[in-house]
């Protein structure tokens, strides 16, 4: 049975914890979906961990799709979650939207922003047309620049 955005929501009313981990590949994705973790996050990590970048900001939307389909592919019964990369929902809330929806397109579920208050009018768009978002606390490393280095 597919795991779904409800099923999210009921594992934090009931207070369950639950795995979440990261994957950019489709045989990567195989081997989450049979260790059972419900989520995966198609993370524009995949930059600095798998394309060779110094770090997140070179990732491109084109490139984010190529693996978010082959992660599809992998665990087509997941949450698939889709890293909005630098650049695809700073210019305008039309631009967050396109991106977003060519996530959903590629099998993503929900999507992934990072950023400070400028950013909750993004997801308020995206939501109100049936994008679910997943929050996100912690490292932001497309912030690299504006904190000189990584930073919590």
């Amino acid at each position: 049975m597919p795991v779904t955005i409800n099923d999210i929501l009921a594992a934090k009313r009931e207070g369950r914890r639950f795995a979440m981990l990261t994957a950019y590949d489709y045989p990567t994705a195989r081997l989450v979906a049979e260790a059972e973790v419900p989520v995966i996050l198609v993370g524009d990590s995949l930059g600095d961990n798998v394309l060779g970048y110094p770090n997140t900001i070179p990732v491109t939307m084109t490139e984010m799709l190529h693996h978010a389909r082959a992660v599809a592919r992998g665990a087509p019964g997941l949450l698939l979650v889709g890293d909005m990369p630098f650049g695809a929902y700073h210019e305008s809330c039309e631009q967050t939207v396109a991106n977003a929806a060519e996530f959903l397109k590629a099998g993503m579920h929900a999507v992934k922003l990072e950023g400070g208050g400028w950013v909750t009018e993004r997801v308020a768009r995206l939501t109100e047309r049936g994008i679910p978002v997943m929050g996100h606390l912690g490292l932001t490393p497309q912030s690299v620049n504006a904190f000189g280095g990584m930073r919590v």
